[in-house]
């Protein structure tokens, strides 16, 4: 038996257990009429539950000064017609999942509270937005992913430094998790204990409102994260569930004994089979397992239960009233859990999904949604939902990403060629976020089918791999350390900063200003190449001035086993000082990415909705991508080796021009220094 509270496997041990109420997966159903009640909410049998942390009604509360009858009417006409357009398809999913006439009817009532509640600068927002609903494709759209703490220490302090962002072209933030946690059990901010506050040492939700509003006013959208999958075992509803109250418990997995969480086991793969082995935790104190599929402290949330999916969506709600513009589902294949399957990407996800785009285009539509799926591209594009019924907005590019640091390991591009055809070949609705590195390590999920064609195993490859970037092997000037190592079947994955892995860590510790000149290079090549990927860039905070690994956090018993936190450092800005100094490496890469992000907001090819295809070079360490649009044509050329190299191309149709150099040229026959890149634009 493991410690409480620790997960563990499934065993055939009897245990004494104490008498609490029975929550199984049948006491769901009693929370659920299964006969209509009517869809009036005076026919309702029953009321919205009291929040929790508020001990107030979760559906929001107007503000009276701005619910005058003809201020009421006015505002009722565009969200009655926004729901008539959407109302049958929404109440036919939602009685799909749910046969709940009264709780769908609670849904719409506290659907329209929030749209009064909405401030009238989000109204006009919305309504831009309506009219515009490709504004988040256009060739200025920039990313940054920051820790609020770590990048200004609370959210005054990222109000503050708005002229940075704005110095790095970006109009797009997103703000990493915020929102009440624990400290040494959050998981970076993943373990969720009220989704209407946040983290003390942050701010306020006034100072989020502040923020957001502030962002707006410079052109700047916010992101943050949404952790619908699970919540902390210290939220008001697991504190209660833990009490043995069976209405709270039925809004998580428990279970009185190990027979199903024993079936579970059977289809359910591990996400930390290291760090946190098995899908559920025995809590001793009540006799009973919880289903954890990340860390014993994130309980899954029972969303075969309609009172968790409209209270998380009047949470989802409120969060968006603060003023976010894009909200990340965190895991969203996890959401949706079936005994005798994967619990994976079922098809009551896209339900669910579907419904939340649903309700923030009658509710709130200047909001996207962004998923996160660590998947490839052809198993992702699910999330997109349809043109006709779409889901999320926007999606990460996650094999792209493990794929261009196997081909800077490698120096070839075959592999990640493929991987951006699969891509460029998806329809241009699909819009994907595109990085180089995130907050999370990097997984070596790779194309190995491909691979072994080649003779590349995958056991093999992936420790070459981590080896390469620890700086093991022979001609690596990579620096970073392992996450979640699997010492029985050799798996790992990878952490480090952009700049660390590209060897601008190792240049300066070792003074070598020749290694450093090429770590800057490749740094500022994978930049550009990331820019003229089909989708939206984004960069994570101190990349722009090549901040390199943070080993401190090995100093921080809450962060120590965790070494994530080596590219989690924060933000320095006596370094950030030297941007506009190009003698230092910091005004070096700040310029050179500065120049790129002009480039891009100048030429209208870079709009995510350009053709976007690869060409042949002939030359296995040289990528070609070219992109068209509206009559322009950019090629884009990329040396992922530390030699120099000839692109053998050969575009006949004109005369082009470098947008990096200015410089005039033929697309035939291209030489290409060393981690060297070109923009070649087709001369009208």
């Amino acid at each position: 038996m493991s410690k409480a509270g620790k997960k563990k496997s499934v065993s055939p041990k009897t245990k004494e257990k104490k008498q609490v109420a029975q929550a199984p997966e049948e006491a769901v159903a009693k929370e659920m009429p299964t006969q209509a009640q009517g869809t009036a909410v005076e026919k309702e049998t029953e009321t919205p539950a009291q929040a929790p942390e508020t001990g107030k009604k979760t559906g929001a509360q107007p503000d009276a000064s701005k619910t005058s009858p003809k201020n009421t009417q006015e505002r009722d006409q565009i969200f009655q017609e926004r729901m008539s357009r959407h109302h049958d398809e929404l109440r036919w999913l939602y009685m799909e999942l749910y046969q709940n006439d009264s709780m769908f009817a609670e849904l719409c009532e506290n659907m329209h509270q929030f749209y009064l509640s909405r401030s009238q600068e989000l109204k006009m927002r919305d309504t831009s937005r309506e009219t515009d609903k490709g504004w988040y494709k256009q060739n200025d759209m920039l990313g940054m992913m920051l820790y609020i703490d770590n990048f200004a220490g609370d959210m005054k302090g990222v109000e503050s430094k708005l002229d940075y962002m704005e110095q790095c072209n970006v109009n797009y933030v997103h703000l990493m998790p915020f929102l009440e946690t624990t400290e040494g059990r959050s998981d970076g901010g993943y373990a969720v204990s009220d989704f209407r506050k946040v983290q003390e040492k942050l701010g306020t939700m006034e100072d989020l409102e502040s923020l957001a509003s502030a962002c707006h006013k410079k052109n700047i959208n916010v992101c943050m994260d949404f952790v619908m999958n699970h919540t902390s075992e210290d939220h008001e509803w697991a504190k209660k569930a833990r009490q043995g109250d069976g209405e709270y418990m039925s809004r998580y997995f428990f279970f009185a004994n190990e027979e199903q969480p024993a079936e579970y086991e059977k289809t359910v793969p591990q996400v930390f089979p290291t760090t946190a082995p098995g899908n559920f935790t025995w809590l001793p104190d009540i006799g009973h397992f919880v289903m954890t599929t990340f860390y014993p402290y994130q309980w899954d949330l029972n969303y075969r239960n309609p009172r968790v999916f409209n209270e998380m969506m009047y949470n989802f709600l409120y969060l968006a009233n603060q003023g976010m513009d894009i909200i990340r589902i965190d895991a969203v294949p996890y959401i949706w859990k079936e005994l005798g399957t994967p619990c994976r990407n079922l098809p009551q996800v896209h339900t669910i999904v579907r419904m939340m785009r649903i309700i923030s285009e009658i509710v709130c539509p200047a909001v996207l949604l962004l998923g996160e799926v660590v998947m490839e591209p052809e198993k992702v594009v699910p999330y997109f939902g349809t043109v006709e019924k779409p889901e999320c907005h926007m999606l990460y590019n996650v094999t792209t990403m493990a794929t261009t640091w196997h081909t800077v390991a490698t120096g070839e591009v075959k592999l990640l060629k493929k991987q951006l055809d699969i891509v460029n070949g998806l329809p241009k609705d699909y819009t994907f976020l595109n990085y180089l590195r995130c907050h999370d390590d990097i997984g070596w999920g790779l194309d190995f089918g491909t691979l072994m064609l080649d003779g590349i195993g995958e056991r093999s490859h992936k420790q070459y791999l981590n080896d390469y970037f620890q700086g093991y092997v022979w001609g690596s000037s990579s620096r970073g350390e392992l996450y979640n190592a699997d010492p029985v079947t050799g798996d790992a994955r990878f952490c480090g900063t952009t700049a660390s892995m590209c060897g601008i860590e190792k240049a300066g510790f070792e003074q070598d200003a020749q290694g450093m000149e090429r770590a800057i290079r490749l740094d500022l090549m994978l930049h550009a190449y990331m820019f003229m990927q089909s989708g939206i860039p984004v960069l994570y905070s101190g990349d722009e001035i090549g901040q390199v690994n943070d080993y401190t956090y090995k100093e921080n018993p809450n962060k120590a086993a965790d070494s994530r936190y080596i590219h989690r450092g924060a933000m320095n800005w006596e370094l950030a000082a030297n941007v506009s100094d190009s003698s230092t490496v910091e005004g070096k890469i700040f310029q050179g990415l500065k120049h790129l992000e002009e480039i891009r907001k100048s030429e209208k090819v870079f709009v995510s909705t350009a053709d976007t295809w690869t060409i042949e070079t002939w030359d296995p360490s040289i990528l070609c991508i070219g992109r068209y649009y509206e009559g322009e044509k950019v090629i884009g050329l990329f040396n992922f080796s530390g030699e120099d190299k000839t692109a053998w191309i050969n575009e006949t149709d004109g005369d082009y021009v470098d947008l990096v150099s200015g410089t005039e040229m033929k697309a035939a026959g291209v030489g290409i220094p060393a981690y060297g890149y070109y923009y070649l634009k087709k001369k009208s």
